[in-house]
C-alpha cells in the first residue's frame, strides 16, 4: 500500500507500534506536525478524520487488501469447528449480522457508542458507506475478493499463496 502511494516501507518511514484505540494523541501529533502521517484504524472513517484535522488520506488498507473480515474463525488444532460452543458463536455472529444489516437505526446507534465523537448524520452515513454494503447474515464470504486478497498479501511478502479461500473462508455451519 505504502509503495503504491510513492513510498518505501523500508526507507521512507519510521513506525511507531501503538495499540490500536483512541488514536486522538496521534490525531494531534499530526495537526500539530509532531508525526507527519498516521495509520487510523478501520473505526474511524478516514475520510472524516482527514476533513476534521485538515489533512488528506493517502491510501486505505481495505481498498488495498478488501479482505473480507467479518466472521467467526476458529484454529481446528485448538477446538473442531463443529464444537457446540462454536456453533453458538456462529448462530450469535449471524444474529447480530441480521441486527447490522436489517435495523440501521439500532447499527448506528451502536456507531455513536463505539465512535462517541460521531454526530447521528455523521455515524449514518458511516454505516451506509462503511457497513451496509458489505455485511451479510448469509455467513457467506466472496471467495473471488478472498483469492484477490490473499494473492496481494503473499505478493506483498514475497511468499507463495499455500491457501486457497475456500480453505481459509469455511461458509458451511
Amino acid at each position: 500500500m505504502l509503495r503504491r502511494a510513492g513510498l518505501d516501507p523500508d526507507r521512507d518511514v519510521h513506525c511507531v507500534v501503538r495499540r490500536p484505540g483512541d488514536y486522538g494523541m496521534d490525531l494531534r501529533q499530526l495537526h500539530d506536525s509532531g508525526i507527519d502521517a498516521a495509520f487510523v484504524g478501520g473505526t474511524m472513517a478516514p475520510e472524516a478524520v482527514a476533513a476534521e484535522h485538515g489533512g488528506r488520506v493517502l491510501a486505505r488498507v481495505g481498498d488495498h487488501f478488501r479482505i473480507p473480515t467479518v466472521g467467526v474463525a476458529v484454529d481446528p488444532t485448538h477446538i473442531e469447528p463443529g464444537d457446540p460452543a462454536v456453533q453458538a458463536v456462529v448462530r450469535a455472529h449471524r444474529r447480530a449480522l441480521r441486527v447490522i444489516r436489517n435495523d440501521p437505526d439500532t447499527t448506528v446507534r451502536y456507531i455513536r457508542t463505539f465512535l462517541g465523537r460521531l454526530t447521528e448524520d455523521e455515524a449514518r452515513a458511516h454505516y451506509e458507506t462503511f457497513i451496509a454494503p458489505y455485511f451479510s447474515p448469509d455467513g457467506q464470504a466472496d471467495l473471488v475478493v478472498g483469492a484477490t486478497a490473499i494473492a496481494a498479501v503473499a505478493a506483498e511478502l514475497g511468499l507463495p499463496a499455500t491457501v486457497t479461500a475456500a480453505e481459509f473462508y469455511r461458509t458451511a455451519p
